[in-house]
């Protein structure tokens, strides 16, 4: 099966109703307002809280920029290239630029189990959620094992991978310390399979 590709380019930017930034809704799962699964690209331009999103686990990270600083409990620090930030989409936690605007990818899971991890150099990712995806924030190579597609920058690869599938990206340009995050999927109940 071959997996499912967006370019975050071609996905029309929707504007926040606080004026603080837009989002590029790259995935929704079903299609409509009560997806079960949620990706998406956002550029932030100002301070501000987030959305709430009740009933949704929801990661986040900084992709470009200074980085962001969260306020959960304590305010939290985020840079690109750090390990996604996990928390409760009720949360709607206060947002602040370090230094101007950001750009930044989020993975929300309304039911079922959700995963997003950092891309390391020559490390291997085993995709054993029912469905995964990876999102190049530098253009490279991604495989399967028994598949092997070239990805621009910017792009959300997306499949059903078989649990015993290894995957592995490698990035054009090496000297880039953030290359792209592997994603995962996997609903409470059903299988997902629409959209692969």
């Amino acid at each position: 099966m071959k997996p499912h590709l967006v370019h975050a380019h071609d996905c029309a930017p929707q504007p926040w109703r606080n004026g603080g930034g837009q989002t590029r809704e790259l995935l929704a799962w079903p299609a409509g307002p009560h997806w079960q699964l949620r990706i998406s690209r956002a550029d932030i331009d100002a301070d501000g809280p987030f959305s709430a999103f009740p009933g949704v686990q929801r990661w986040f990270a900084v992709l470009q920029g200074a980085g962001v600083a969260l306020q959960l409990g304590c305010e939290q620090p985020l840079h690109a290239g750090d390990a996604p930030l996990c928390f409760d989409g009720a949360e709607a936690p206060p947002c602040r630029l370090l230094d101007g605007p950001t750009q930044d990818l989020n993975l929300m899971v309304r039911q079922g189990k959700g995963h997003m991890q950092v891309v390391r150099p020559g490390q291997r990712w085993s995709a054993t959620l029912g469905e995964c995806g990876l999102y190049t924030c530098q253009a490279g190579l991604w495989s399967d094992g028994t598949q092997t597609l070239h990805l621009a920058a910017h792009t959300l690869l997306w499949h059903a991978a078989p649990r015993s599938a290894t995957w592995q990206f490698v990035a054009d340009d090496s000297t880039h310390t953030l290359c792209a995050y592997w994603l995962g999927f996997s609903p409470s109940s059903t299988t997902i399979g629409g959209h692969a």
